[in-house]
């Protein structure tokens, strides 16, 4: 899986907003605002990545249960394939 190159993720006054681009503005009504993981599973996914590799990476990032990162994962990695930002292979 891959974010969809309509999409970026800009830091504004201090919070991270992963806002849509070009025609993709009409289509996608919102914002997404990350928190300091959603940032660090933003970035893995600028390249094809592959959801245990998003696992072990946030495993090694922080200090947390594997079956919590892995349903955490999975719920925000749904929002985004829901929002058309990312597309599962």
């Amino acid at each position: 899986m891959r974010v969809e190159k309509e999409f970026v993720l800009r830091e504004i006054a201090g919070d991270f907003i992963i806002i849509p681009t070009g025609k993709t503005v009409l289509d996608f009504n919102g914002l997404i605002t990350l928190n300091e993981v959603g940032v660090s599973l933003w970035n893995m996914l600028q390249h094809e990545v592959t959801f245990d590799e998003l696992v072990r990476g946030i495993l090694d990032e922080y200090d947390v249960e594997p079956d919590v990162v892995r349903e955490d994962i999975q719920e925000f990695l749904d929002k985004l394939v829901s929002g058309g930002i990312i597309k599962r292979d």
